[in-house]
């Protein structure tokens, strides 16, 4: 496949709602069986939190404020945090910047990982805290007391099982989640870093899982892709993070880069020698695709994610104006069948099965 050139032609999604942003419509769907409208691109925050993970600069609530103005602008209400994201950082600057507009958003937040030395399985040690993954209803409960403080709301959209823990009783962790729904503090619910049998057994002790937030990218395609088929039996949301690598799918420039060894994006396959050189040569054959498309690498291999399953979430981790506006231009491109094939053809070599990070 080296230096061949994939033909292409561009078909322009159907429009829903008009933006601020020359011309691109963004798309919204329901999340899940719920009524709550949520646009294709959500914005994902963990860089926003720094910390020894993302070591680019610590963000700033004003940072934050921008970051929302661009999205608001460009049809993007829906938010993904985590506690653990900077250790309540990232949910604090949130909140600080959602003052006044919390109804713009869609906000969405996880439960299950800790530091308060409670109890459940130890997870991980970083930045002098010790994490752990529980999901008892108490600590469900706690998870979302804490993020309702931290980001100063009364109620959240959504959240997210961070890593689905099989040490305690499905029952219990969904009845905390239903009684959560019932008690107005939260509006629907989901499962990440999970298997297709665990979004059964929530459906099967009366849960109502709305999203199942996955790692997914045209380097590690295998996992999502047998979940497709169990998300659209229960009408779930299959919403992907990691479609851009952490970058290293943006540009052949980014390979270069150097990263602190805590750095989430020194630990990644793609920075092995091998993997590395599988990617160049993959760039080169997209090439041509990025010319007749009039798009970025990034807008690329989004618009490939997209193509996957027709209920996909695409969940991008941006912290600048130029990254969201990018993003969105994903929306009005649909690659013939050809084009897919070519692209993930290019990467065959250097695909990985399991990529948990």
């Amino acid at each position: 496949m080296s230096g061949e050139r994939c033909t292409v032609r561009i078909l322009h999604k159907k429009q829903e709602r008009a933006t601020k942003n020359g011309g691109i419509k963004m798309k919204f769907q329901k999340l899940g069986n719920t009524d709550i409208d949520v646009s294709v691109v959500a914005l994902g925050t963990w860089g926003l939190g720094g910390g020894s993970v993302w070591t680019d600069g610590d963000s700033t609530v004003e940072d934050a404020k921008h970051l929302l103005d661009i999205c608001h602008e460009h049809g993007v209400n829906y938010i993904d945090t985590a506690p653990v994201y900077g250790t309540g950082v990232s949910e604090e600057l949130l909140g600080k910047a959602l003052k006044g507009r919390r109804n713009d958003f869609v906000l969405q937040t996880k439960c299950s990982l800790n530091w308060r030395n409670e109890g459940g399985n130890f997870h991980y040690e970083r930045d002098g805290y010790t994490v752990n993954n529980d999901t008892r209803a108490s600590a469900v409960k706690k998870d979302v007391e804490d993020s309702l403080r931290r980001m100063g709301t009364d109620y959240l959209d959504s959240v997210i099982v961070h890593y689905v823990c099989g040490s305690f009783p499905v029952e219990e962790t969904v009845g905390a989640l239903e009684n959560l729904v019932r008690e107005g503090k939260i509006r629907t619910y989901g499962l990440s870093n999970s298997q297709p049998a665990d979004l059964a057994a929530y459906q099967e002790a009366g849960g109502k899982v709305s999203v199942v937030q996955e790692f997914f990218s045209i380097l590690s395609p295998f996992h999502g892709r047998e979940y497709f088929d169990l998300c659209k039996k229960y009408n779930t949301v299959f919403q992907t993070y990691g479609v851009l690598e952490e970058g290293f799918l943006t540009s052949p420039a980014f390979m270069e880069r150097e990263f602190a060894k805590t750095d989430i994006r020194s630990r990644i396959p793609w920075t092995d020698p091998e993997k590395k050189e599988g990617l160049r040569r993959a760039f080169e054959i997209w090439k041509p695709l990025c010319e007749e498309y009039h798009c970025s690498f990034a807008t690329l291999v989004e618009s490939w994610a997209l193509s996957q399953y027709d209920r996909m979430s695409l969940l991008v981790g941006m912290r600048k104006a130029s990254s969201v506006e990018d993003t969105v231009k994903c929306l009005d491109i649909r690659l013939r069948a050809e084009d897919i094939k070519c692209m993930e053809e290019a990467v065959k070599t250097i695909q990985v099965a399991v990529l948990d990070k």
